[in-house]
């Protein structure tokens, strides 16, 4: 398995030939699948270190979920090596997250020349809503 990242070709990641960046690895990321309307599916498994004092998953991990389960979709989708850099996002917080699988879905809202921006959600193992944000993100070609 290939553990030199820096062309990060999402498809190498999400078929194992290659490691997923530090920050995925870091929230327990994998891949599940990208549908045929172009969202794609992940998970996380969140761990005790991911606990605020309450026992539940802290929000700042979440926007980083979040933010990883937005990111890759621009190439999974288009197949580009792209990456993009998180201008702006916006989470509305809908309902506590506990340990468990946590599932995210990223989708395109619209692409431009070099701005996209994406909408996303996470979801607990009932697929109840726990959080939903709206980003725009800066495109990066190689």
């Amino acid at each position: 398995m290939n553990t030199d990242n820096r062309d990060l070709d999402f498809w190498a990641i999400a078929e194992g030939r290659n490691l997923p960046p530090a920050s995925a690895r870091l929230l327990n990321w994998r891949f599940v699948r990208l549908d045929a309307t172009g969202v794609l599916h992940c998970a996380f498994e969140p761990t005790e270190a991911f606990l605020n004092p309450a026992g539940l998953v802290q929000g700042g991990i979440l926007a980083a979920m979040l933010d990883e389960a937005m990111s890759p979709v621009i190439a999974a989708v288009s197949r580009d090596n792209v990456f993009t850099q998180t201008l702006e996002m916006k989470i509305s917080y809908l309902r506590a997250a506990r340990l468990g699988t946590i599932f995210g879905e990223g989708r395109v809202l619209h692409r431009g020349r070099d701005i996209v921006f994406l909408q996303g959600s996470l979801l607990d193992l009932q697929q109840n809503n726990i959080a939903a944000p709206r980003q725009s993100a800066r495109l990066f070609l190689p």
